[in-house]
């Protein structure tokens, strides 16, 4: 949305008068919003604009988000705009803001170490609120980008402030607990185990914080949609991962 805003400023003089973007801190967004006003004789080659970005976007993204759409309604006019410094500097600073993948994780191949994501914008009314989540499994590295993104936001006048955060959780693929497990989940469905390693905030990571000596593993059933309305779990497999973790319990050495 952003992206197409900032075009659409540069090529039809646009006024903004809101944005609605994204729903949670913890969530990719899926859908936004923005009522702009644009003058009466370029309404239609607004709107050809609109349908052709559409075209565009979708392109780029058939393969991960093949159902994307971008359309334009008329609606009633709104009542007040932005004003136009205002707009110009807070679209150039959600588009410098790092969105996604920041860097990978150069032990593990594949594995994303540290990640941005513009989670929730709301312009409205006269006040402002962009929202992030950063990820990382490097502390320093989740502190660095935080850092860059406050001097983005800055530069737009914005205040800034820094809260929620989860601590990181190194993989540690070594670790006898996993073998253990991984040992028993091939023994128990004769297949072997899907070991992966993600670099989203879980509770291992505060745990891990207090309990440094803690070897810990996170597991369960399958869960699709996860932090969106369509969340769900598949709950057969929830019986399989509790008798997965009553084994489990069983066969975790006692301490010397």
């Amino acid at each position: 949305m952003n992206r197409l805003l900032f075009e659409l400023t540069n090529s039809f003089s646009i006024q903004i008068a809101s944005i609605d973007g994204g729903s949670l801190r913890n969530a990719i967004p899926r859908e936004s919003v923005a009522d702009v006003v644009v003058a009466d004789d370029k309404v239609e080659s607004f709107k050809k604009a609109v349908s052709d970005y559409n075209a565009t976007v979708k392109n780029e993204n058939s393969f991960t988000d093949p159902n994307l759409s971008v359309t334009a309604e008329s609606i009633s006019t709104p009542a007040k705009v932005w004003n136009a410094d205002f707009q110009n500097k807070l679209l150039r600073a959600i588009y410098a803001c790092p969105n996604g993948i920041y860097r990978m994780t150069p032990a593990i191949l594949g594995l994303v170490q540290t990640s941005n994501n513009v989670a929730r914008v709301l312009v409205k009314d006269g006040s402002y609120t962009i929202q992030c989540l950063t990820r990382s499994s490097v502390n320093s590295e989740k502190t660095d980008l935080a850092q860059a993104i406050t001097g983005v936001f800055e530069l737009a006048g914005a205040t800034i402030t820094l809260g929620g955060a989860y601590p990181g959780w190194e993989p540690k693929p070594d670790a006898p607990i996993v073998k253990l497990m991984s040992d028993l989940y091939k023994e128990r469905y004769n297949e072997p185990a899907n070991v992966d390693a993600i670099h989203a905030g879980l509770e291992c990571g505060i745990l891990g914080t207090n309990y440094p000596g803690m070897q810990m593993i996170s597991f369960g059933p399958n869960i699709y949609g996860a932090h969106s309305p369509d969340e769900k779990v598949q709950i057969t497999s929830v019986q399989k991962y509790w008798g997965y973790l009553l084994e489990t319990l069983k066969r975790i050495p006692t301490k010397n």
